[in-house]
């Protein structure tokens, strides 16, 4: 994997994703750059996105943790199933999670359980810096990220009955009711979702908003292959921890849902 003052290269020319917008580079590496960074999405897939993209400025620290530490652990989105031996360096239980924000419950969980292996997907560079700086300090090693849209990376990069477990806590609610459409929780992502969980395996989704929490437990309920594994909302599993943002909702008063269904 040639180097280039810093810049990563990937073994088949392209950039990792999760290496954007430096504007401190030589004009001759940004161009270079530029012509090979990849989009978050195929354009060419009419679909509608959980998510829009946006510029976020990187702090010193989460640019120099990209810089040093995604050679190791960002993995490129590609249209081919993933060698997850390969690029976890052993093979182990995987875990998925979908939307690790700014990566403060990833890399509890991960250190949490050094046993398993666990894939994030992100895609706002701020959040993969900010995860990569944790792993950095915690020197956790059985993590890995992919920043591109999570919908590609389950039909492409995941193979039927790959993972143990999906994490998907606090997705954009889209709360507004034209926007509804957008959450990531719908039936169809959900039997694709399932198609990739082992039996036996789970899908976990926490929110804090009660009108997606109900959205959630009528679509997960509603999928054949999963069990709900409580009756309703589930006590939150200790392996979660509570974030400060959670925390503080809980002091105002606001509720949070849990929901943990197994692949029959």
């Amino acid at each position: 994997m040639p180097v280039l003052a810093g810049v990563v290269q990937w073994q088949n020319g392209s950039f990792p994703s999760c290496i954007r917008g430096f504007d401190s580079l030589h004009p001759l590496q940004l161009q270079a750059f530029n012509q090979e960074q990849r989009m978050l999405y195929d354009p060419t897939e009419h679909r509608i996105k959980s998510f829009v993209t946006r510029a976020g400025r990187l702090s010193p620290a989460q640019e120099r943790a990209i810089q040093t530490l995604g050679p190791k652990f960002c993995v490129p989105y590609q249209k081919t199933i993933l060698n997850v031996e390969a690029a976890f360096d052993r093979g182990a239980p995987l875990i998925l999670e979908i939307g690790t924000g700014m990566g403060e419950t990833t890399a509890h969980i991960a250190a949490l359980m050094p046993e398993k292996n666990f894939l994030g997907i992100e895609v706002h560079t701020p959040g993969v810096g900010s995860l990569l700086k944790r792993i950095g300090e915690h020197s956790i090693s059985n993590l890995r990220l992919i920043q591109h849209d999570a919908f590609e990376v389950v039909t492409h990069m995941l193979s039927p009955e790959s993972l143990a477990g999906v994490h998907v806590f606090f997705p954009d609610p889209w709360h507004k009711a034209r926007h509804n459409k957008r959450r990531l929780i719908q039936s169809s992502f959900v039997t694709l979702l399932t198609s990739r969980i082992v039996q036996g395996g789970y899908l976990h989704c926490a929110t804090d908003w009660e009108d997606y929490a109900e959205q959630m437990l009528a679509v997960l309920s509603a999928e054949p292959s999963l069990q709900n594994t409580t009756n309703g909302y589930a006590p939150r599993p200790d392996y979660r921890p509570v974030t400060k943002f959670e925390n503080r909702g809980l002091k105002l008063g606001h509720g949070v849902w849990d929901l943990v269904f197994t692949k029959r």
